[in-house]
């Protein structure tokens, strides 16, 4: 039986303001707040709650049989819980329904997997806390910025604990094979791997609205019927999107969202499911490695990273970033570390990209990708001074760590004496309470033994007292 993995990716660019070279060194403050509220808003507005008010009619109407997979990076839930909390809550709504799953990415939505290893690492993890903080469950499945994924990052990917990881199904990669299988990193066999349908997810992202599209207008259910007339083998069909493109990429007015909401229906006439990526995972078996000795991503026609890494400006950019990155792991500093993440954000080097490109890209602020490169590596000096402030660059990573590991070390040992302290002052309570308890269980014992005393006594007195006056009753019987 065929089965749909249907998986949006939910990210925000935080928008860098216009920084000259004489604010290095004054000014340590990098974003547009401005622009990035603005950005934010609209596309809350016009895409976010518009597509997942109508994922949840979705599942309202077909129960568990719709499911639906979302991404978010880090850097995009914290700009959606400063600009537009509604969108959070809604996530939050849906995740009570049980139809959806929320995967693991990097939290700087970066290009961490091509430099550092631990910094990828970090990345991730940090993203997950925050997805179990919000959403009560931890990934695990894992999805790449851009679905970057080579067998070394596989590799990486299986050594973190995950069971499954989404990647481009790209030709150059798979040659003659189909996307619509599940397939596992040569490196780690037990990572499986979920491939994008290209021409199915860009229908719908990217083709949609284009009156001048051979396959214009889409329809649903000749949309579904495509899938239903693949091999009946070929059992998994991923179709991956920025959830942007409902309502942005493809505007409202085109009735991409009623398009969304009738393939449910004419899938369920067809036979076939809905599945979340760990569905996908649990369920179905690998039919065999998938060899990816180059990186690949799901980005312009060449599927590769030549977008952010294409041209000697971005490279100095990305090796510059990527220098220090040890240094801000091993210092972290909340400040530094929140900067750091911003930086790291892939479309920061997209912006200095030079190739053509099929896709319109908003350089925003920029005017070229050269003002792009100076007004980001006038920001990176001055955050690489900062870095450097707090531990003099003369002291090499090898260096620092070793000291930072000393004082670490130190931390514990006065960690370990402040805790023996508390344990001992807590048993000196105790042992406070005990003796207190005692003095008063003799103070009662005490007064208990008075009043036995002062009974006893009364009783003497009252005998003596008795007898006392008998005789005097007889010698006055007697003068009668």
């Amino acid at each position: 039986m065929k089965t749909i993995c249907l998986y949006f990716e939910i990210h925000q660019i935080v928008h860098l303001k216009r920084y000259r070279f004489f604010d290095i060194g004054t000014d340590h403050y990098y974003y547009d707040d401005y622009e990035n509220d603005r950005s934010i808003g609209e596309i809350a507005e016009r895409s976010y709650m518009p597509a997942l008010n109508a994922f949840l009619d979705m599942i309202k109407e077909n129960g568990d049989y719709f499911k639906v997979a979302f991404s978010l990076s880090g850097v995009g839930l914290e700009q959606l819980e400063l600009h537009a909390p509604q969108v959070i809550a809604k996530l939050q709504e849906l995740n009570d329904t049980g139809c959806v799953e929320f995967l693991a990415e990097p939290y700087s939505h970066g290009l961490s997997s091509l430099a550092n290893d631990e910094c990828f690492i970090a990345d991730v993890r940090r993203q997950m806390s925050k997805m179990e903080e919000y959403f009560g469950k931890r990934p695990t499945v894992l999805r790449n910025s851009s679905l970057i994924y080579s067998d070394e990052i596989g590799n990486v990917a299986a050594s973190m604990g995950f069971k499954g990881m989404l990647t481009e199904g790209a030709k150059h990669v798979l040659g003659w094979k189909s996307p619509h299988y599940v397939y596992n990193c040569c490196q780690a066999p037990g990572l499986k791997l979920l491939l994008r349908d290209i021409d199915l997810s860009d229908d719908i992202s990217l083709r949609f609205n284009d009156s001048d599209w051979e396959g214009y207008p889409l329809f649903a259910d000749n949309y579904v019927n495509r899938i239903a007339t693949l091999p009946e083998d070929e059992q998994v069909i991923n179709i991956f999107m920025e959830l942007l493109a409902l309502g942005i990429s493809q505007p409202l007015s085109s009735n991409i969202l009623e398009f969304i909401k009738a393939l449910p229906r004419c899938a369920r006439q067809k036979g076939i499911t809905f599945s979340t990526p760990s569905e996908v995972c649990g369920r179905m078996n690998s039919v065999g490695d998938l060899f990816v000795p180059d990186t690949l991503s799901w980005v312009d026609e060449e599927r590769d990273v030549s977008c952010w890494l294409g041209n000697p400006m971005q490279r100095e950019a990305f090796d510059k970033l990527y220098s220090i990155a040890d240094r801000v792991r091993i210092a972290n500093d909340p400040r530094i570390n929140q900067d750091w993440d911003y930086l790291q954000a892939s479309n920061n080097f997209r912006f200095m990209t030079t190739k053509p490109s099929n896709v319109g890209l908003d350089r925003g602020i920029y005017n070229s990708p050269f003002d792009a490169f100076t007004n980001y590596m006038n920001i990176l000096g001055d955050f690489i001074n900062r870095v450097n402030s707090l531990y003099p660059e003369e002291i090499d990573n090898d260096q620092l760590d070793s000291l930072l590991t000393t004082i670490k070390n130190q931390g514990d040992e006065i960690q370990v004496k402040d805790n023996e302290i508390v344990r001992l002052k807590t048993r000196l309570t105790k042992a406070q309470e005990d003796v207190d308890k005692l003095n008063a269980k003799l103070d009662k014992l005490t007064e208990k033994k008075k009043a036995a005393a002062a009974k006893t006594t009364t009783r003497k007195t009252a005998t003596s007292t008795r007898k006392t006056a008998k005789p005097t009753a007889e010698k006055a019987d007697d003068k009668k």
